[in-house]
């Protein structure tokens, strides 16, 4: 299950679409796509869903500031079915990322890392999605992740699904330092939290640089929780200096915030 991002780029000519090599330095997630439940963010539970028209503005509008990746995941309630239903053809616009392992239901989260219910998850998102292939699928690891890497079969379930073109690569969203590392060494990306006044998992980000692995980073604006646009400003920016970072996630439905987060990366 080794890879690099060489691997990656040629492997990405058996479909068409993005590689990584391609993917921008901000990445839009799109948790508030479709739950407005137990979402870590200031004034996180009970906001109201963005409609169809909002969402594909968005859509266009991350195109427009250069945004390129989305970020989803089953645990994101409605979000996988409301891109499948509105992403039309901007689909090969967009470099996709979705994630297996955690469902959230009735509240709460559940976790399911064994090899079927993976690859049903997967199949389940590319319906959702309403794609033939996705780009990237991460495992949604609960945070025992160095277990989930060592003692389930998801990963290899992700490794034959690649085999098989449904999927381009496949990484772990970690939780550790060691999971973090024991991920790059076996996947193609990993997902780290690293922020400003969060650095510890720069070893995971130097590790995967040295590997030649993509990197995504979530939480870098502490979901939410940074003090007005010139602070988010200070974080895109620590955040994207780092060598070895290939895509900070940024979580909003929220146009000017939006293009702020975009404007910041050439400030």
């Amino acid at each position: 299950m080794t890879g690099s991002l060489q691997v990656l780029e040629d492997s990405s000519a058996i479909k068409s679409g993005l590689g990584w090599k391609d993917v921008s330095p901000l990445g839009l997630g799109t948790v508030k796509f479709g739950r407005n439940q137990g979402v870590k963010y200031p004034d996180g539970d009970g906001f109201a869903l963005p409609s169809d028209r909002q969402i594909e503005s968005l859509l266009d509008l991350a195109l427009e500031c250069g945004i390129n990746l989305l970020d989803t995941a089953p645990a994101y309630g409605q979000s996988e079915e409301r891109l499948g239903q509105l992403l039309g053809r901007r689909r090969d616009k967009f470099f996709l990322v979705t994630k297996t392992g955690e469902e959230f239901t009735d509240g709460e989260s559940r976790y399911d890392f064994t090899v079927e219910h993976t690859r049903l998850s997967v199949e389940r998102s590319l319906r959702r999605l309403d794609t033939d292939f996705i780009d990237c699928v991460l495992l949604h690891s609960s945070r025992d992740d160095v277990n989930v890497i060592r003692a389930t079969g998801a990963l290899e379930a992700l490794a034959r699904m690649k085999d098989q073109r449904k999927i381009k690569s496949f990484g772990v969203s970690t939780h550790t330092v060691q999971g973090g590392l024991l991920a790059v060494d076996l996947c193609d990306c990993v997902m780290v939290t690293y922020l400003k006044g969060y650095e510890a998992e720069r070893a995971v980000i130097d590790h995967a640089r040295d590997r030649g692995k993509a990197v995504l980073v979530k939480k870098g604006l502490a979901s939410g929780h940074v003090a007005g646009a010139d602070d988010a400003a200070e974080h895109i920016r620590f955040v994207l200096a780092t060598p070895g970072v290939t895509s900070l996630v940024i979580g909003s439905i929220d146009p000017g915030h939006i293009r702020a987060n975009a404007c910041a990366m050439t400030a």
